[in-house]
């Protein structure tokens, strides 16, 4: 057999499979019968990505396989292997949504099947960083479990986002491995299938960020070979299916690495630089990397256990915890103090009071770490910067769980990282590090002081922090956009949407919620051709909507002519691109004459008649929508926050959640602008009413100055 009639043999099957599951569904339910995949507004997304055809019902999904058929080309050419094999991975979509009938749930732990828009938006900030490096697929089984844990924390170790298809999972398992989103280890499924929802992943960020249009197969297959770091690990027999499935993810730009010698010389396998056979598991780490041109920013700090992003969503249970140090009860902080050169010894640490081997096994525990930096071009402004950088720093540590910031922390050490040596000093070694790596352009020495006794660590906090935090906090609360002379631009997103820029202002932060106007201003400083550039602001062009003459240069030049103009306070009007990776969206609601906001955690139904997604599909990938608008969720209560049409005073509708986590500051705002006393009380969320109508009656109960407010449109 050739490689042509192995990968033709693989879809074959898979087609005949997937006809067969439809026709029994059909048989069963009905044509008219609904099929969706959970929590994504593009449905289905392999199929509507490259057909720019959604499919809705059962007699739809029929349908749509006969468009696939098309593509099953059976001429020896690697053109009609690539399409068979994308043709494969589109009837294992469909083979899997069928699962989901009814709102099945047919995966359960620790296998995920489809993965939410949500939790893609929320991969794209760290994929866009290089926090996320790359994202490897691991389909298989590998000689042993022993390997199967040895190459999956190699690439976790690196940062890599893992996904696992097959007896993989099964390997892991056995040995006891932590999987899941949170340490970025994906179990999918272990049907071959399940593979698609990596395939999915990939096609989303293309919609989601790269603003390419459905039905553009072309410009889906550029966006995610140039744009989407993936690549596959094919552990095991390459039977049919396996090859067919690997042709697709090929024609993706995604390259694969197999160890099955004795197939690939059957069947004369040649695919130059994408498909590569490797018999040494222990170099298909080495050799995924450099097929993919992915490059790992090595870090190298001296602790007993590994440190890599894969870690910063790690969860500690109580029983599996040694030590804690809670700030909700005792007296803990963390803090940074610019001193002069004299005072600093660079990687100088020490751990004044008792270690965490002289600490009772689950105890509740004091800390004060204090990180003291000087260098000539330090400010004080960069501080709290670097400070909040330690919830990502302390993460990143394996066996060590990190939340909160400020004298509001909570750190807890496994017994497993305890065990592997892990003591006091290594936090301070990480903190060390990383402000050097990450700040060196403004730290020229660093030390770090790791305060455990109890009257010490609350003389930190009481005497020390607490003030420092309150003085800073006074400066921050009277910086407006009018107060300095420049914004600064972001484009970190530009990794993945290529016209999208956020224009940061003291009253506005990047709309992912991570990037404020002293970030930008570090990052600057720190590199001055990156992400973040001065914006003057010295020609103003309309004081309502805020749009100035330098900041439409700006975003005309950063987005390489795709965008011509924007403003800075409007929704209706040129308002600001969104790339995808948003914490909030805010949308026109025309029955109240208002605007509801949804977050990206919340899954439920707006007075908008979408959820988060559905908003989120219509915004993203660096186009502008005027009626909509992607933000952070502190802009929420910024006086700046839809200055145009009147303010925070459109805000009707709000989920729960958030609505709790912007109370104190909204009501202070809406106090200041309209002296209007817990206006928070007036908005609507969905435990109150999520339809439009009733919406209008809460609103006029509870007397909401939307209501007579000019018309938006």
């Amino acid at each position: 057999m050739t490689l042509f009639d192995v990968v033709f043999s693989g879809n074959d099957t898979v087609c005949g499979l997937t006809e067969g599951a439809i026709n029994d569904a059909i048989a069963k339910y009905g044509e008219d019968k609904a099929v969706a995949l959970p929590d994504t507004a593009y449905s289905l997304p392999c199929f509507y990505a490259v057909t720019g055809t959604k499919i809705t019902t059962l007699g739809e999904m029929k349908a749509g396989l006969e468009t696939i058929k098309t593509l099953q080309g059976r001429n020896k050419r690697l053109g009609d292997v690539f399409n068979s094999g994308v043709a494969t991975a589109l009837e294992a979509e469909f083979i899997e949504t069928l699962k989901y009938i009814d709102g099945a749930q047919p995966y359960e732990a620790p296998c995920s099947g489809h993965v939410s828009d949500a939790i893609i938006r929320e991969l794209g900030v760290p994929l866009v960083t290089g926090d996320i490096p790359g994202v490897a697929v691991i389909l298989g089984k590998a000689p042993t479990a022993d390997d199967a844990v040895a190459l999956v924390k190699s690439y976790q170790a690196q940062g890599i986002l893992v996904t696992l298809v097959g007896d993989v999972i099964d390997q892991l398992m056995e040995k006891g491995y932590k999987t899941g989103a949170n340490v970025r280890v994906i179990p999918l499924g272990k049907d071959v299938t399940a593979v698609v929802h990596v395939v999915s992943i990939a096609v989303r960020a293309a919609l989601i960020f790269g603003n390419i249009e459905p039905g553009d197969a072309a410009g889906l297959m550029k966006y995610t070979f140039e744009r989407v770091p993936a690549f596959v690990n094919a552990l095991g027999a390459l039977n049919p299916i396996v090859v067919a499935a690997g042709a697709g993810a090929i024609a993706l730009g995604f390259p694969v690495v197999t160890n099955d010698v004795e197939t690939a010389a059957a069947v004369n396998i040649k695919v130059p630089k994408s498909l590569i056979v490797q018999p040494d598991i222990e170099k298909f780490n080495a050799t995924s990397l450099e097929a993919r041109d992915i490059k790992i920013k090595i870090t190298n700090i001296d602790i007993p256990v590994a440190f890599a992003s894969a870690f910063e969503g790690e969860i500690i249970r109580k029983g599996d915890m040694q030590v804690e140090f809670d700030g909700s009860r005792v007296d803990c902080v963390e803090l940074v103090q610019m001193k002069e050169m004299a005072e600093v010894e660079d990687h100088k640490i020490e751990v004044i009071g008792p270690d965490f081997d002289e600490m009772p096994v689950g105890s509740k525990q004091q800390i004060a770490y204090v990180v003291e930096v000087a260098g000539k071009n330090m400010q004080a402004d960069f501080e709290p910067v670097f400070e909040r950088k330690f919830h990502a720093y302390v993460n990143c540590i394996e066996g060590v769980m990190h939340t909160g910031q400020r004298d509001m922390i909570r750190v807890r050490i496994s017994k497993d990282a305890y065990e592997a040596g892990f003591r006091a000093k290594h936090i301070g070694e990480v903190l060390y590090a990383q402000i050097k790596n990450e700040f060196d352009a403004v730290v020229d020495r660093c030390q770090v002081k790791i305060y455990t006794k109890p009257e010490d660590c609350t003389k930190i906090r009481h005497e020390v922090a607490i003030p420092t935090f309150d003085k800073r906090d006074e400066r921050l609360a009277s910086m407006t956009d009018e107060a300095v002379d420049v914004y600064y631009s972001c484009i970190m997103c530009q990794a993945f949407s290529p016209s999208h820029v956020c224009v940061v202002t003291p009253e506005r932060l990047g709309l992912c919620g991570a990037v404020s106007w002293f970030d930008a201003k570090a990052t600057n400083q720190l590199d001055p051709a990156g992400p973040c550039q001065v914006i003057t602001k010295e020609k103003l062009i309309d004081e309502r909507i805020g749009e100035y003459e330098d900041v439409n240069e700006a975003v005309r030049k950063f987005s390489q002519g795709a965008l011509e103009d924007v403003s800075l306070y409007s929704i209706m009007e040129k308002p600001m691109t969104s790339c995808g990776c948003f914490e909030c969206i805010c949308g026109i609601e025309p029955f109240t004459n208002g605007v509801c906001i949804a977050n990206r955690e919340y899954v439920g139904g707006t007075p908008l008649g979408m959820t988060f997604n559905e908003l989120a599909s219509m915004t993203g990938g660096g186009v502008q929508t005027p009626g909509f608008m992607g933000h952070g969720k502190h802009f929420i209560a910024s006086k700046k926050f839809m200055k145009a049409e009147g303010g925070v005073a459109r805000i009707v509708w709000l989920p729960k959640d958030l609505k709790e986590q912007v109370r104190d500051n909204l009501n202070k705002t809406a106090k200041e602008l309209y002296g209007i006393d817990n206006f928070v009380d007036m908005i609507a969320d969905e435990t109150i009413t999520t339809d439009p109508e009733e919406l209008v009656g809460y609103l006029t109960e509870k007397g909401h100055p939307a209501l007579t407010m000019d018309p938006m449109m």
